[in-house]
């Protein structure tokens, strides 16, 4: 029984680490429209920053620097958002499946630098003893297994309510007249690209945060960890919960079964709920969403 027990608090704290991932794909396409395929390559960055910034000191790649946890967490947050904008600036004027292939070779590319860049990163054998918050607080595994479910529950509750807020003003209402038409949009005088780029920067940051804690509860990355299915175990949990409704995003991850059933589900999803099993709450007409006084209170500038 507490065998059990220990593998529900393991799982739940897994699950609610890749929901924070799923938040931030939520917005970039969601509510934006962006299509995303390099989610694992962000992922990894975050994971790497927080071990290289947390970690002790390692004989053969870059490390010891022993910061505070919250340091790391806001480090990877960061870090993920420069190489966002770096990759956004030359790329997020392409469209759909171009913007796709565009985001899944960058992964490929941060993984492959991974992998290679061993004074960098540990190459194939990774980094290992990566800490977590108040180690000394609990002597067992299940009590550390609690305290990072709880610390992961909290962020992921923040990045609810701030995403949320975000969406929820006129900054997200141009958003979503941006993905539903941006040529419409532009004509009101909103920064298109302006408002994508912020959009992608935002949750790749996002992502970045959920891999910093995902590299802290297990304790060990390697470039091994961030292969492209786990780019797609993210947008099936996106697509099956809903798109366009954060509610939705925050799925649980199925475990090993979901490799085996991921097809069969997003299937049978796509033919029976092709919204999403929460899908995106019902707005005003798309005349209203675009109306100039409305839009115009969202204007950054």
């Amino acid at each position: 029984m507490i065998g059990l027990f220990s593998y529900l608090v393991f799982f739940l704290a897994q699950a609610s680490i890749f929901a924070i991932v799923c938040l931030g794909l939520n917005l970039q396409w969601g509510y934006t429209g962006l299509f995303n395929i390099g989610v694992a390559g962000f992922f990894l960055v975050g994971a790497y920053t927080f071990a290289i910034l947390c970690g002790p000191e390692y004989l053969m790649h870059l490390g010891g620097f022993d910061l505070p946890f919250l340091v790391g967490l806001v480090g990877a947050l960061v870090a993920s958002g420069i190489v966002a904008f770096v990759v956004g600036i030359p790329t997020l004027r392409l469209r759909e499946d171009y913007l796709a292939i565009v985001t899944i070779g960058i992964a490929t590319t941060l993984q492959l630098v991974a992998l290679n860049a061993q004074e960098l990163t540990g190459g194939s054998q990774g980094a290992a003893s990566i800490p977590r918050p108040l180690p000394g607080l609990f002597d067992t595994v299940i009590g550390r297994n609690l305290l990072m479910l709880a610390l992961v529950l909290v962020v992921m509750g923040l990045v609810y309510a701030g995403l949320e807020a975000m969406v929820r003003s006129p900054w997200g209402r141009v958003l979503k007249a941006i993905r539903e038409d941006e040529t419409a949009a532009s004509s009101l005088g909103k920064n298109a690209f302006g408002y994508r780029l912020q959009a992608f920067v935002i949750g790749s940051s996002i992502m970045g945060l959920g891999g910093a804690l995902y590299a802290s509860f297990i304790g060990f990355v390697s470039p091994q960890d961030f292969q492209p299915i786990l780019t797609f175990q993210i947008w099936t949990m996106l697509i099956v919960g809903g798109s366009g409704n954060n509610k939705g995003a925050l799925q649980v991850k199925g475990g090993a079964a979901q490799v085996i059933l991921i097809g069969l589900v997003l299937m049978v999803t796509l033919v029976f709920r092709p919204r999403g099993l929460i899908g995106e709450e019902a707005a005003v007409s798309s005349g209203a969403v675009l109306d100039s006084g409305t839009l115009e209170t969202g204007k950054t500038g």
